[in-house]
């Protein structure tokens, strides 16, 4: 399951693990201009867990997630589309 809220600077879609046990945290993701947030409460430390992402790493992910295995620059991702 998941949720989509538009804030005043950013989207945020909460992830809820809906699966069977164990059950994972709820990622939260906060889209802004210039960036993506990613954050998870980590339930041995007590705290959240932020991961910050540029658009150019966001960008790669996407296109990471549909390629085999290797290494990739900005410049041979343009070359397979």
């Amino acid at each position: 399951m998941f949720s989509i809220e538009h804030d005043f600077d950013a989207t945020v879609v909460t992830l809820v693990d809906e699966g069977p046990a164990p059950l994972q945290e709820d990622v939260v993701i906060e889209a802004f201009e210039e960036c993506i947030a990613i954050r998870q409460f980590d339930a041995r430390q007590g705290e959240m867990r932020t991961v910050t992402l540029s658009m150019a790493q966001l960008r790669d992910l996407g296109a990471a997630l549909n390629l085999p295995e290797g290494v990739y620059t900005s410049a041979t991702l343009i070359g397979q589309k």
